[in-house]
């Protein structure tokens, strides 16, 4: 990090003019020499005395001199918007952050796709459930996955791509320095091994409620393809989605129950027009990537549900309704065995909440 990066993270003006000066000068060195030492600012040859009294303003070198010993201790790194390593993606939109504080490893944001995986806070057992399964086979497909750290979903989905050793990356509404919430710490760590924490917000900054919707734009924007679990009326992934969509971004929504709060905002996105969310060949018809079940590679023990559902589909497709009629499993917990079995590699799922036996799976059917 260097105090030019910080000093005009700390310029009171907004990120799209931030990015035009940036654009121009190349550097915020290259800034402060045309600010601090001259009598005006002149952009695209006219003169913004404003812009340069905010300039002026932010350059206080006691006070960066000591932020940046902080971020230095603290292993706090920052880049602008014309670094190299600057995320690709967010290049693409003019309100994206001009410079970004970071911890860990950013490079890797650039070299493979990147999912986002939201939702609710207070998810159920099936959100916890579909967030960590979806989150361990993403990663396990050397695919990027982007969230909140929040509480709920954002937090088992990370906590599922640590498992398997996956680059996940948690975008912040704090400093990178400020664990919010405070029971994520061990995440926080875990994450750092080997992915990423960023946040646009100077070091210490304190989780203000504001901050949330400015750091979706960016979960939004670093990501191929958004897949929210579980969302209510007014859930912060809403957001989430709602940023992807402006962005050009393709969204995926998981159904859930017409019964529950939980699924109101997502049962929404999917009448709006968003992609259903069923199994995970649906994520990889989306992603030019090719699919590889990678968790399957080794036999995996079934449980006495699990292998009573696979002993009752064949290979004739079989819907789920048929399958929870026969089995005697109600629809809720039969989307997670299901979802399991596909992991598994036992079964595939196919259009319509149909399901057949996988290729060269040793379940008996009777």
């Amino acid at each position: 990090m260097n105090i030019y990066d910080l000093w005009f993270a700390c310029v009171k003006i907004s990120n799209k003019l931030k990015i035009s000066i940036l654009k121009k000068f190349k550097s915020t060195r290259e800034i402060y020499i045309h600010s601090i030492y001259n009598d005006d600012f002149t952009l695209l040859r006219k003169s913004y005395p404003k812009i340069y009294d905010e300039l002026k303003k932010a350059w206080n070198s006691y006070e960066l001199e000591n932020m940046l010993q902080y971020c230095s201790t603290n292993g706090i790194n920052a880049i602008n918007f014309c670094d190299k390593v600057y995320p690709e993606r967010l290049k693409n939109y003019e309100d994206s952050p001009a410079v970004l504080f970071y911890k860990g490893n950013i490079k890797k944001l650039n070299d493979n796709f990147s999912v986002s995986i939201v939702g609710a806070r207070d998810c159920s057992l099936y959100g916890k459930n579909l967030a960590t399964l979806i989150s361990r086979e993403v990663a396990v497909n050397n695919i990027n996955i982007i969230s909140g750290m929040a509480r709920g979903v954002d937090s088992y989905a990370q906590n599922a791509a640590v498992e398997k050793n996956g680059y996940t990356c948690a975008v912040l509404g704090s400093g990178v320095d400020v664990i919010y919430p405070r029971q994520n710490r061990k995440l926080y760590e875990n994450i750092l091994k080997g992915g990423c924490v960023l946040s646009e917000f100077v070091p210490k900054t304190k989780p203000y409620y504001y901050n949330f919707p400015l750091r979706n734009r960016i979960i939004s924007g670093l990501s191929d393809v958004v897949i929210v679990i579980e969302a209510g009326d007014k859930s912060g992934a809403l957001i989430t989605a709602s940023c992807a969509l402006e962005q050009g971004k393709d969204v995926m929504a998981v159904p859930g129950s017409i019964f529950s709060s939980k699924s109101r905002g997502t049962n929404k996105l999917i009448k709006d027009g968003a992609y259903v969310f069923t199994c995970l060949e649906d994520l990889f018809d989306i992603l030019p990537v090719e699919y590889m079940n990678k968790t399957c590679e080794k036999k995996h023990k079934l449980s006495c549900k699990e292998e009573k559902i696979c002993n009752v589909i064949g290979h004739i497709p079989m819907h789920i309704d048929e399958i929870s009629r026969i089995t005697n499993v109600d629809i809720k917990r039969l989307y997670e065995l299901l979802f399991e079995l596909q992991l598994k590699g036992e079964i595939m799922c196919l259009a319509g909440n149909y399901y057949v036996k996988a290729e060269g799976s040793e379940s008996i059917t009777r």
